[in-house]
């Protein structure tokens, strides 16, 4: 029986009410505005720090006597993260907590994610002050191509998160319960066979503690890789054609070592942010005001240097997207071969549709989408079904 993919994707989106789809297009429009003001919110989080004068006194207390670059890097760097967090706080609020709580994406209490915000502070302020050491550093001893260095920084950093964060970090944030036995278990430890993932380490975790989206992931590198479904995902409905199109898409990303690519674009790019920084924080520094700030090695410029980071960073919305864009669709198609599942795949993405208008225009989906557009990406599985029909050599 032959298929028609677009009637095939027409009837899938149909299945989103009006009122669904309208609520998704001003979820992720009202999305792309946050990115901007996110940055102006930066900017005003550095011009004020820069008006309290507290990194230049504490700088220039420490080097009363003598000069104590380490300790100043590391006591600035302590003092300026803990403010930036405080000072952004109530515009997380609204971003992470109200914004989603109104569109019904959570039902987290605010106390609950307060609690949680101020352990992800503390672990940021902590690991970051520690990081700033080493970027000044950097820049001190290697001068001009400090950039360069703070490059090869970032992939150290880079690199050990992937290893230790769904070790030590993530399970400090949500219960990982192994999946029990059973057809979904006997369903991922199957296909993590064909595919070559680990297959002993198989979670269901608490995942609608803190959201409402339907997700899974595969982390970790080479053998420590974890499989872990989110409880939403059983809460709506997920059967095993799901299931198997879902963790095929992610165990996608493990096998072809997405987060290693990922890594390395992200290494190319922190030293174009890097650079930029360095050319332009002269002319930052005017525009701010910081008259106390001295050059770039200076640790009280830490807000001129975050200022230019959330531009640039602003401006490279479109090559991030465009990256992390590609990777996905190639997860997708990892998934179509080996798990087969176009039915289960399409169903599990409408689902995804709540939190990412599923029709975008070519160019919004260009310039924000971190994801190929769910209709794009279930008019694909439904083009694979139409290729390969039960009984084919790819089933």
């Amino acid at each position: 029986m032959s298929i028609d993919a677009a009637a095939e994707t027409a009837r899938l989106l149909a299945t989103l009410s009006p009122e669904e789809t309208a609520r998704a297009v001003s979820y992720t429009q009202g999305g792309h505005w946050l990115l901007l003001w996110g940055a102006v919110v930066s900017l005003l989080v550095s011009w004020i720090i820069i008006r309290l004068g507290v990194l230049s006194a504490i700088r220039d207390k420490l080097e009363r006597r003598r000069r104590r670059p380490k300790l100043v890097s590391l006591l600035v760097g302590l003092v300026y993260l803990t403010l930036s967090s405080l000072l952004t706080l109530p515009w997380s609020i609204y971003e992470s907590w109200w914004r989603e709580k109104q569109y019904g994406l959570t039902s987290q209490p605010l106390a609950g994610w307060l609690g949680e915000a101020a352990l992800s502070g503390l672990i940021s302020v902590v690991i970051g002050a520690v990081l700033l050491v080493g970027l000044y550093f950097l820049i001190r001893h290697a001068r001009r191509w400090w950039w360069v260095w703070g490059a090869g920084l970032s992939a150290v950093v880079v690199i050990v998160m992937l290893l230790v964060s769904p070790l030590v970090i993530e399970p400090l944030f949500n219960t990982y319960t192994p999946a029990p036995n059973g057809a979904v278990r006997d369903a991922v430890v199957e296909l993590a066979h064909k595919t070559g993932t680990p297959d002993d380490k198989i979670y269901i975790y608490d995942g609608s503690r803190q959201s409402d989206r339907y997700t899974a992931n595969v982390s970790g590198l080479f053998g420590s890789a974890r499989v872990a479904m989110s409880d939403v995902m059983f809460a709506k409905g997920a059967d095993i054609a799901e299931v198997r199109g879902v963790v095929g898409h992610e165990m996608g990303h493990y096998v072809h070592m997405h987060s290693l690519w990922m890594a390395g674009i992200l290494i190319l790019l922190a030293g174009i942010v890097f650079f930029a920084i360095d050319r332009l924080f002269p002319l930052a520094r005017r525009w701010l005001g910081a008259g106390r700030v001295g050059e770039v090695s200076d640790p009280a410029g830490l807000p001129v240097l975050a200022a230019v980071a959330a531009v640039i960073g602003l401006l490279l919305t479109p090559v991030m997207a465009t990256m992390t864009r590609t990777i996905e669709a190639d997860a997708d198609r990892f998934s179509l071969e080996q798990a087969n599942e176009p039915d289960g795949l399409a169903k599990a993405l409408i689902k995804t549709a709540e939190y990412r208008a599923p029709s975008p225009s070519a160019v919004e989906e260009f310039l924000f989408y971190d994801h190929p557009s769910v209709e794009s990406r279930v008019r694909r599985a439904m083009e694979w079904k139409a290729a390969h029909p039960p009984g084919s050599a790819a089933d």
